[in-house]
Parts: structure tokens; C-alpha cells; sequence
């Protein structure tokens, strides 16, 4: 299953609940992550602004990036105005849209209200779990 995950849900997975449960998913092989340059550019941008208490789960995030472990990467897809109160998330579109994703997985309101792109589905971490489960 290829998604694109937004930001905020790599940020909150850090404190457990369904959040981390999508990156273990990611981490285990049952999804394929769908990045691109902007996006992860941005990853690394907000989590290196956080200390958190559990480093160990940042250091299997970014040796995940490193082995490229069930990544799909675009270098910089076209970006259009599908956001236009927050154009900062036209970039997961981007990608997806470039990638092929089935899904985006997003806490983002933004995001959340177009609730569909094309043929992609904008699920929160709670949607995408009862369709992975």
C-alpha cells in the first residue's frame, strides 16, 4: 500500500497511539512511504526541532530514510495551489499525485477536508488503521 504521511503524524508518533502504530506498519514492510525531497526536507526540518525521550525511535526513523526501507522517492513532483490556506501542504499532494499513493495520512484540517485528490484518499492515522486492520 503506498501513502504519503504528513508531517504532524511522524511528529505525534512519537508519543504513541495510533500515530506510531501507522510508522511501525511502515517499519514493518505493510506500507510503502511515498516521498519526495520537499517532504523530506521538511521531516527532517520539524523533528530536529523537537528533544524527545524516545531517541531511539528517531534514529530507526532516519536509518529507515537511509536504507531507503519501503520508500518510493519522486525528486520534486509539480506542486499546484490544491491547498490555498496553507500551501505548505501542496507538497504531500505533489508526491502522491507523482508516486501513485493510494492514501495521505494526515491529523492536518487542511488536508483532512479535501478528503479526496484524484484517485488518492486523505485518511487520518485512525481511518488508515481500521483499513489496514
Amino acid at each position: 500500500m503506498r501513502v504519503v504521511i504528513d508531517t504532524n503524524v511522524f511528529v505525534s508518533s512519537f508519543f504513541g497511539g495510533k500515530p506510531r502504530q501507522i510508522i511501525e506498519h511502515w517499519f514493518s514492510g505493510g506500507l510503502s512511504l511515498c516521498v519526495s525531497k520537499p517532504v523530506l526536507k521538511e521531516y527532517y526540518d520539524v523533528l530536529g526541532r523537537f528533544q524527545f525521550d524516545n531517541d531511539s525511535l528517531l534514529l530507526k526513523f532516519v536509518s529507515a530514510i537511509e536504507k531507503s526501507s519501503n520508500i518510493i522517492f519522486v525528486e520534486n513532483p509539480k506542486e499546484e495551489q490544491w491547498v490555498s490556506e496553507d500551501p505548505a501542504d501542496n507538497k504531500f499532494i505533489a508526491c502522491a499525485l507523482a508516486l501513485k499513493a493510494e492514501y495521505i495520512v494526515s491529523g492536518d484540517a487542511h488536508l483532512k477536508n479535501l478528503k479526496k485528490i484524484s484517485n488518492i484518499k486523505i485518511l487520518t492515522p485512525s481511518e488508515m488503521l481500521s483499513l489496514i486492520e
